[in-house]
């Protein structure tokens, strides 16, 4: 019972803290959508299963059994996430590429990657934490150019000039200037 209620308090509080940061930025559709399949069957369950606390049940379900169901529902559903954007490449033996990401999806993998890091690290979180994890990870993923550089941009400017500045500069910059760095 502890599992199941942690579970869902944490994924719960996640999910209204990426509400509040997407709607600060003018996403509303997306804050209020934000991971509603983490209720669904497949993740609930595994999550729950796999519950720790302290870091996201996939990483222990991944390392248990090598894959997760959870995830790859997850990442499937989810179009915030850079492994929903990609595709084997149409150049014969490339292999796996990114796709570029939407503006719109973009910051809310900005969002939600600073929502887990403080759901997750909670008193240890800093404005520099989820720069620090994307860079830990960054030589792994399979993401476009264009989005890891802009990420980086972004957890960058987050990690300097605060939430405020860069929520701002997002909202009235980013997403709203087609001229915008990108």
């Amino acid at each position: 019972m502890n599992r199941l209620i942690g579970h869902f308090t944490t994924i719960t509080q996640h999910k209204l803290l990426v509400m509040k940061g997407c709607f600060q930025i003018g996403l509303y559709k997306q804050g209020l959508l934000h991971d509603m399949s983490k209720y669904s069957p497949v993740e609930f369950l595994s999550g729950v299963k796999y519950y720790q606390g302290f870091r996201s049940p996939i990483n222990e379900e991944k390392e248990q059994i090598g894959y997760s169901l959870g995830w790859l529902h997850h990442k499937g559903k989810n179009k915030h996430h850079f492994e929903y954007w990609t595709d084997l490449s149409p150049v014969p033996g490339e292999g796996m590429i990114g796709v570029k990401m939407p503006r719109r999806y973009l910051a809310e993998m900005f969002i939600d990657r600073v929502s887990a890091g403080k759901i997750y690290k909670k008193e240890e979180f800093t404005t520099g934490s989820p720069l620090e994890y994307f860079l830990n990870g960054k030589q792994h993923c399979v993401m476009h150019p264009d989005t890891s550089d802009m990420l980086e941009k972004l957890l960058r400017m987050y990690k300097v000039k605060g939430e405020a500045y860069t929520f701002r500069y997002i909202r009235k910059v980013f997403l709203k200037d087609p001229e915008a760095d990108y």
